[in-house]
């Protein structure tokens, strides 16, 4: 086998097992939301999986949660025609998201400040108040596992299969 095909192989290992665990875990405690993980892990990866950004990424995806949530109350608080209260406060709010993040870009990362926002915006958009408060703490905990067990930790034990195999290979 080739390097690559040892890369494929192994990674595909992991995404077989750590997601589909996360996946049943979730409703056990209480986590109606689960594949947000998978979202997460998603913007995780496409930064290259660097550990040294885990931390800024989570920072932005809870962030972004909170921003779903302040952008969806003002709405139902405004007294504007319904467009012209999403318009208001999206343009607002993510204006403000983008000079935050940039200003304090060593501790959040905007792309997942971004992701988290919309994610929070789709998954809590047509729930009450309180119902959106639970589903924000949900979220928010996907987020994380997202990052550090279906992004940083799968993305370890992928490497260590990874050395394993091609260290064999050579011998």
């Amino acid at each position: 086998m080739n390097e690559r095909t040892i890369n494929t192989l192994t990674l595909a290992i992991c995404i077989a097992i750590f997601p589909p665990i996360w996946a049943v875990l979730a409703p056990h405690i209480g986590i109606e939301i689960g594949a947000v993980a998978l979202i997460c892990a998603g913007v995780y990866s496409t930064n290259g999986n660097k550990e040294q950004d885990a931390l800024r990424i989570i920072i932005g995806f809870l962030i972004g949660d909170l921003w779903a949530c302040i952008a969806l109350l003002a709405m139902k608080f405004l007294c504007f025609q319904e467009d012209i209260e999403m318009f208001i406060t999206l343009f607002i709010l993510g204006g403000l998201a983008i000079l935050i993040a940039d200003k304090f870009e060593k501790f959040i990362f905007s792309p997942s400040l971004l992701t988290g926002w919309a994610i929070g915006l789709v998954l809590m958009s047509s729930a009450d108040i309180c119902k959106m408060c639970s589903l924000a703490v949900q979220i928010g905990i996907a987020m994380i596992v997202g990052v550090l067990y279906v992004g940083l930790f799968a993305e370890r034990i992928h490497q260590y299969l990874k050395k394993k195999f091609l260290n064999n290979k050579l011998r």
